[in-house]
């Protein structure tokens, strides 16, 4: 797991051959202070399976404030909750992260 800190954020990107190394790999290392934004390549793929299992995770992020995002375009977004936040870039990822930053200092 390669994990690079920017400037309001912290970029997750698996380097394992598999998602269930991932994924052992994240709950070890995972930082709840940071807004998060994982972002899945063509390394493995990834299922409608494998990310509900962050669901939980999304759900706790967003209760203390922080934003977690997940880049993939592997999966059909519609089959996920919309408060959990998978886009096709790390563009748009950066987008979503800005704009939860402003509802929550709205009050939102």
């Amino acid at each position: 797991m390669q994990t690079k800190k920017k400037s309001n954020y912290l970029l997750i990107t698996p380097d394992e051959s598999s998602f269930s190394e991932f994924y052992t790999t994240f709950l070890e290392k995972e930082t709840t202070k940071d807004h998060l934004i994982i972002h899945f390549s063509d390394v493995f793929n990834i299922t409608k399976k494998n990310l509900f299992l962050f669901l939980d995770f999304a759900r706790t992020k967003r209760e203390n404030g922080t934003s977690f995002v997940v880049i993939s375009t592997e999966v059909d977004i519609d089959d996920f909750p919309e408060t959990f936040n998978i886009v096709p870039s790390l563009l748009e990822a950066e987008d979503i992260i800005e704009m939860e930053a402003i509802e929550r200092e709205l009050g939102f």
